[in-house]
């Protein structure tokens, strides 16, 4: 039959209607707790009563593999709440931990038999269960383990009921009963539904756009920042990755976008990732709460995101007391020769040190270089793909110098204002150095070479026969300021004319795409040529691409490549949602590039490009800048608009601000509550009021 299906923020709702009997499904977590609440509607619009049965079921893993932990699971009826209680007490990571599944309505039959339930030969289609007229009522050990509740419902002509189930967890039986207890009250799931609309509706309104292209606010308005916080920082698992780790550059990357509405998530990853820091200023590339058991490795650039993010977020809130917080490092054993990771469970070292040090400790131990003067590419720089190009220790990359660059000459004025001159000068010595060597030798003629192997065989140029360029060379060398105004011109002349495909809106990361090329760059080889991080359009670094033209000043450019990597307009047509094939409202990861799958969109939600993007609209396009409580205001207009409003929160204020082209001739200026003065900035003030303002941009 037909269903509608919609996705909101925080919630998912399910609609269908079979034989007069209407159901409404809607799926939504608590805020506050670790509880899923499943609300099935159900309205008889016949004219006749109807007697029906309903039943939730889920299936226990309560570690990472059902079929590794089915035999250690036990079920039991609780016997104060009638809930179904599961526990896995081999699981050493979360020991004492209790699931439970519960239901509104009393449960006329149970069942804790997966085997049982479907029967033999039985499906999630048609299980044996529901084709008889009681559950047989077991549970305990030595089960296939799941969960099934049986309720009744008897529906008069008209009428309307809702049969409400929840799945959640708890760290014991005891806080479990009470989670049951808690959630069973009258009107606790409309309470919980309220504070799940509340929260987004607060944390989502901090920024609010009105554009000419209402696909672009659809986007910045909401989804992207709902698939950050959601995905990324919450969730962090993937239809094709369920993890739950933390990645160190990942999440950092995540919350830069976070600043302007949730800056204290960003502070509190910011001393969770310093956490995870090793002694000697290295990071795990991952680690999994609560136990902190992760993979120690070679990556080049992990480390220094810790540094940028500090710079990022003091620089927009002026929160400068985060420096002098106190975080522990980790301890544990060097790699030893030829080892390029280690998965384990760290100790807690008993040396401790301000954050701010922890970002001096992490740029130290990145300025290590090799022959061309440029970092060391390790077991992967942010293209993880790329681990064998370095795996023996002497292999540059021409990109990390230009993100050490960035690091570098970001966190020099902050050294500087805390009187830490000899690093502050350090910082800059090392920028002049780095620049210098890369335009030395990194330079391919057209464009920015990508790295060197171990062997000194070159990668990323025309020499190449995969792999002639790179994207995010060529944007870096933008982005960080290092390339000259000639060289970065050239560079990104050289990406839009070889990676930009207008025709099948992709940009693509590389080209050509790595096949059998020798040496092998590392893993990346093994995808499929033109998915992916191998030739297919890698959004990460497509939007790298998007705002490094619009640094140029090339609004042309920079707005075009950001409609190409708008999902709504990969689906605005029944031809394109077939060959797009995943969803409208959040970014891809990547999209592939080569027949028969151009145009197919890979990896969604679990994607960093979602807060890149983000930072792409709002800041790189509509050029909305803050700086403790100065707001700049120095957008990047396309040639068809003329105007567009922002609803920016500063703490329990709000500023309406009207962005409006200069007349010919004018000059920037800016009208806040009816006071003009010249300039593109706003002092904003935190006095519970709502700030009307007009600013007149000059085009550029």
């Amino acid at each position: 039959g037909d269903y509608t299906t919609r996705h909101g923020f925080g919630y998912s709702t399910f609609e269908h209607t079979q034989e007069c009997i209407n159901s409404e499904l809607r799926l939504y977590v608590a805020i506050d707790s670790p509880v899923k609440f499943s609300v099935l509607r159900l309205c008889n619009q016949s004219d006749k009563p109807r007697k029906l049965s309903v039943t939730g079921y889920v299936e226990w893993v309560l570690g990472d593999e059902r079929a590794k932990t089915q035999m250690q699971v036990v079920t039991e009826r609780d016997a104060t709440t009638g809930a179904i209680f599961a526990r896995n007490a081999y699981n050493a990571d979360f020991e004492g931990r209790t699931a439970f599944f519960d239901a509104d309505h009393a449960a006329t039959g149970i069942c804790c038999d997966r085997a049982e339930f479907f029967g033999v030969g039985g499906t999630l289609a048609a299980p044996a269960a529901l084709y008889q007229n009681e559950l047989s009522g077991k549970t305990g050990a030595a089960l296939d383990p799941c969960s099934a509740l049986r309720v009744s419902v008897d529906l008069a002509p008209g009428q309307t009921q809702v049969v409400i189930f929840r799945l959640g967890a708890a760290k014991t039986p005891e806080e479990a009963r009470r989670l049951v207890l808690r959630w069973h009250q009258p009107e606790a799931a409309d309470q919980a539904l309220g504070a799940v609309h509340a929260f987004w509706r607060h944390t989502l309104g901090a920024v609010q756009i009105s554009t000419p292209d209402a696909a672009l606010d659809r986007l910045s308005n909401g989804w992207l920042l709902y698939q950050v916080i959601a995905s990324r920082l919450w969730g962090r698992t993937a239809f094709y990755q369920s993890s739950g780790a933390f990645g160190f550059r990942d999440q950092l990357q995540d919350v830069m976008a976070l600043v302007h509405a949730a800056p204290a998530l960003v502070r509190e990853h910011l001393l969770r990732a310093a956490g995870r820091q090793f002694i000697e200023g290295d990071v795990q590339h991952w680690w999994h709460p609560p136990s902190g058991k992760g993979v120690r490795t070679r990556c080049a650039d992990d480390f220094l995101w810790l540094p940028l993010v500090i710079c990022r977020y003091t620089e927009v809130t002026g929160d400068l007391g985060i420096l002098d917080v106190v975080c522990p490092f980790l301890q544990s054993r060097p790699l030893k020769d030829g080892e390029a990771s280690n998965y384990e469970l760290p100790k807690v070292a008993d040396e401790v040190a301000s954050l701010y040090e922890h970002g001096v400790r992490a740029i130290r131990h990145g300025l290590v270089f090799g022959e061309h003067g440029l970092p060391l590419m390790g077991s992967g720089d942010w293209n993880d793909g790329m681990n064998l190009v370095g795996a023996t220790g002497k292999g540059e990359s021409v990109w990390m110098a230009f993100f050490l660059v960035t690091v570098l000459t970001r966190f020099a004025p902050l050294a500087r204002a805390r009187s830490d001159l000899d690093f502050a000068d350090l910082c800059d010595r090392e920028v002049k150095r780095l620049i210098n060597c890369v335009e030395a030798s990194a330079w391919d003629g057209a464009w920015y070479r990508r790295a060197w192997f171990d062997d000194g065989t070159v990668l990323g140029s025309a020499t190449n026969t995969e792999c002639q360029m790179d994207s995010i060379a060529q944007s870096w060398s933008v982005l960080s300021g290092a390339a000259s105004p000639d060289r970065a011109q050239q560079a990104m002349a050289a990406l839009y004319a070889r990676l930009v495909h207008s025709e099948t809106q992709i940009v693509q990361l590389l080209d050509p795409p790595f096949d059998t090329s020798t040496p092998s760059p590392g893993y990346i080889q093994g995808y499929v040529p033109g998915v992916r991080e191998n030739g297919g359009q890698y959004t990460h670094a497509a939007m790298w691409a998007t705002m490094a033209f619009a640094a140029l000043g090339d609004a042309d450019r920079a707005w075009e490549l950001c409609a190409m990597l708008n999902p709504q307009h990969h689906t605005n047509d029944a031809n394109r949602s077939a060959q797009y094939r995943v969803e409208p409202y959040v970014l891809a990861g990547d999209v592939y590039a080569f027949a028969p799958h151009v145009g197919r969109g890979g990896w969604t939600w679990y994607t960093g490009s979602a807060g890149w993007m983000l930072q792409l609209i709002n800041e790189s396009l509509l050029g909305l800048k803050r700086c403790g409580n100065q707001l700049r205001v120095q957008p990047l207009l396309p040639k068809n608009w003329t105007s567009f409003d922002v609803r920016y929160r500063f703490g329990t204020s709000t500023y309406a601000i009207t962005c409006r082209e200069a007349a010919a001739g004018a000059v920037a200026s800016i009208v806040v509550d009816g006071v003009t003065s010249s300039g593109d900035t706003l002092t904003l003030l935190d006095d519970g009021q709502t700030h009307e303002a007009r600013v007149d941009v000059v085009r550029k």
